[in-house]
């Protein structure tokens, strides 16, 4: 009978506490804005600091948030209008060469899992040597690749294809 009336009272007090700890109120408690880039990560900036920074340095910045070079199908060229991003990330890197980033590459899942293992290779070379040829130190930059292994869109139409055919760079 005790034991009822306890798991009586937790069977009332359990919803509420977990109500209770998932609110939140929406006063902001540290001076930070934040937004979502188009993969769905959310980055965070301090308010104020994007105020202190020149319309060059917010170009860039901007550029660098894009980390995703995408290729043509059976292709490990970069292709041109991934000039200003790679710039971008380029001379961020030529800044402060304690910085260190890994190249993944990735393929769709058309051919056979050895075969896109070494594509995705190629495609992670490809923007590590781009890299370099515009001043980044080879030593800053690891590559790796996951083939058909790690999708950004599960699916089998073109469209999935191509979003999967990518390169991407991760500080």
């Amino acid at each position: 009978m005790q034991l009822n009336k306890v798991l009586k009272g937790l069977l009332i007090a359990l919803p509420i506490l977990a109500v209770t700890a998932c609110s939140s109120n929406n006063e902001a408690t540290g001076s930070s804005s934040s937004s979502t880039n188009k993969d769905g990560s959310t980055v965070v900036t301090p308010v104020g600091q994007d105020s202190q920074l020149s319309e060059k340095e917010l170009k860039e910045q901007a550029l660098r948030e894009n980390q995703t070079v995408f290729f043509a199908f059976d292709n490990a060229t970069v292709a041109g209008n991934y000039e200003d991003m790679l710039a971008a990330h380029a001379a961020f890197l030529s800044k402060d060469p304690s910085i260190k980033v890994t190249v993944e590459g990735h393929a769709d899942e058309r051919g056979t899992p050895e075969y896109n293992i070494v594509l995705g290779e190629r495609r992670a070379e490809a923007v590590s040597k781009y890299l370099q040829a515009l001043g980044v130190q080879a030593d800053q930059i690891a590559i790796t690749s996951y083939g058909e292994e790690k999708p950004l869109v599960l699916g089998q139409s073109e469209e999935a294809y191509a979003k999967n055919r990518r390169a991407v760079i991760v500080y």
